[in-house]
């Protein structure tokens, strides 16, 4: 079944949604040297920080929760819902939902209650009245099968409205596990760039207000026409073509599109030595005989790897490329890898685009693979 996306919200090293989405176009590097952090224990000197403390020492308590409550309540607001009246579910896709809480307060002993690490205490402390608030956890694609549940729960008339979103802040444990799988810190997050170093991380959230399209009426931001899943198992960090392939696959089908109808791909490129092979590989499978192809691109070299932010995310600007007609360039991309040679990747400057559906992709650690479909009307 369809649906309609009716409000939205996102946050991210370069604010909110409009100074992200500026910020994209104008392909700026968010990235920055780490705050709070030890770097020379951790082998990990930049991310891409959501700028929330008062000064370089400052770290607020529960930032994760802060950034979900306010992009899901500026989501509901856009979209003009009401929980009091209506049926509101909200489901939130994260990697870590408040482990630097956690650390924090082991480390370093800052308080913490319990309830205070679900997101439903946040959640309902800016829309009580909300029907339910579910957390799932599939690493980086957290935020498409957040997604998808919230189609399933429309599509069997649980809910009138449902607020998909995703949240992470970076953690030491996080930031300590991508440094030990580099040789030196990584200096950028290059999507498909020959001789990338890897990936750096990115902090904020993101937030969706769903409707069935019967129900939504006019002004949609987006139509979400279908999510495809798979788990393929197949490593414990390494992507596999075959599984990215099948939940490509099963987006599609359930979009009711072939490969010809996809004008555009928002990839999940990491920068990291087997995602942008892998997935390049993939595309190249599943969009063989659709000459030219879909446009490519990949925003991590402008907000780092979100995490379980990273679906929606990516949708969002999907929906605002075609709507704009201009897709942003792949920031820290210039010499694209071999590998994605049969890929019409956008390099240096934002490329026109007339597309009117586009593909998200979305792959979590244990081959966890969201793909979306979504449509606008221009």
């Amino acid at each position: 079944m369809h649906v309609a996306i009716t409000g939205a919200e996102l946050l991210t090293c370069h604010g909110g949604t409009d100074t992200t989405f500026a910020a994209l176009a104008k392909g700026v590097d968010g990235s920055q040297g780490l705050r709070f952090y030890d770097t020379g224990r951790i082998n990990v000197t930049r991310g891409y920080h959501v700028d929330d403390s008062a000064d370089a020492e400052s770290e607020l308590p529960l930032r994760a929760g802060r950034w979900l409550a306010r992009c899901v309540l500026g989501a509901v607001r856009q979209a003009g819902v009401d929980p009091a009246a209506e049926r509101v579910s909200v489901i939130v896709g994260t990697g870590l939902r408040e482990l630097r809480a956690m650390e924090r307060w082991a480390v370093d002993g800052v308080p913490v209650r319990r309830r205070d690490l679900h997101f439903t205490t946040a959640v309902r402390e800016v829309l009580p009245e909300v029907t339910e608030v579910i957390t799932v956890s599939n690493a980086c694609s957290a935020s498409g099968h957040a997604l998808a549940l919230a189609q399933d729960l429309l599509a069997a008339g649980e809910a009138d409205a449902v607020v998909a979103a995703g949240c992470d802040a970076m953690s030491e444990s996080m930031l300590t596990m991508i440094g030990r799988v580099a040789d030196a810190p990584t200096p950028a997050l290059q999507p498909f760039q020959e001789g990338r170093a890897g990936v750096l991380l990115g902090e904020g959230a993101v937030a969706v207000v769903l409707r069935r399209a019967a129900d939504a009426g006019p002004g949609a931001l987006a139509t979400v026409l279908a999510t495809g899943l798979s788990c393929d198992a197949h490593h414990e960090t390494a992507p596999d073509v075959g599984g990215i392939v099948a939940a490509m696959r099963d987006a599609h089908r359930r979009a009711g599109v072939s490969p010809h109808d996809i004008g555009l791909v928002l990839a999940h490129g990491t920068g990291t030595a087997l995602n942008d092979p892998t997935e390049a590989a993939a595309l190249d499978t599943v969009f063989a005989g659709a000459a030219p192809g879909p446009l490519v691109t990949g925003i991590k070299g402008a907000i780092g790897h979100t995490s379980g932010s990273a679906a929606l995310m990516s949708l969002l600007v999907a929906a605002e490329a075609m709507r704009s007609g201009s897709v942003p360039a792949t920031v820290g991309l210039a010499e694209p890898i071999e590998a994605a040679a049969g890929l019409r990747l956008v390099v240096g400057e934002p490329a026109p685009c007339d597309a009117r559906v586009a593909q998200v992709n979305a792959f979590g650690f244990g081959g966890v693979n969201a793909v979306s479909v979504i449509g606008v009307d221009r």
